[in-house]
């Protein structure tokens, strides 16, 4: 079979390596409660992350800058960043990271299609 499919992700943080068979990222759903943070700052050695933010508002503090996040926001992080995620005190957030290695995309879109 050449595909995986689940259904919704529920809870506050669903990883889809395992459930989807993933080989080449890591992709998570996640969802912060009004007031909540991840509750570590956290760096990575070889992956840069993509974030997506679904729903709600709050913020990134990226090597001590904090930057603003809202629905509709997309922001990468460089391997070496230094990051942990905030839900706005009066509003939930959710959003989905990419996870992939630095540097490794060597063809996309059309030029890694075969028709």
């Amino acid at each position: 079979m050449n595909f995986t499919k689940i259904g919704k992700a529920e809870g506050a943080r669903t990883e889809l390596h395992d459930k989807l068979g993933l080989t080449g990222a890591e992709i998570s759903v996640n969802t912060l409660n009004a007031g909540a943070s991840v509750p570590f700052v956290h760096a990575h050695k070889e992956n840069e992350e993509i974030y997506f933010i679904l729903s709600g508002r709050g913020k990134a503090v990226i090597d001590g800058e904090e930057v603003a996040l809202k629905e509709g926001d997309w922001i990468r992080i460089a391997p070496a960043g230094k990051r942990q995620f905030f839900a706005a005190a009066d509003s939930a957030m959710s959003y989905i990271c990419i996870q992939v290695k630095a540097n490794s995309l060597e063809e996309y879109t059309a030029a890694d299609a075969i028709v």
